[in-house]
């Protein structure tokens, strides 16, 4: 079974309100099963940038991942996740 991966541009407008985000959503995943594979800066190889900063998680499989997504605990903490950054998730694999 291949892996699934969700893949997150962002870029930070408030550092406090993603520090507390990242401090719920960093143990979302893991309770989810999910793996961070890489966190940091972006850089552009091709192509326009959707975000300065890039985080990409391994799930086991994409229903492992729209789990994490989709659970109360996640979805509770969307709304400062939006007021501190500009972000997109794309989920790909399987």
């Amino acid at each position: 079974i291949m892996s699934a991966y969700v893949v997150v541009h962002l870029t930070i407008l408030d550092g406090e309100k993603i520090a507390a985000y990242s401090a719920v959503a960093g143990p979302s995943v893991t309770n989810h099963g999910g793996e961070f594979v890489c966190k940091g800066p972006a850089e552009m190889l091709h192509g326009d940038a959707i975000g300065k900063n890039i985080v990409i998680v391994k799930f086991d499989s994409k229903a492992a991942a729209k789990a994490w997504y989709n659970s109360e605990e996640y979805q509770a903490i969307i709304p400062i996740r939006n007021e501190g950054a500009e972000s997109c998730f794309i989920l790909g694999g399987e």
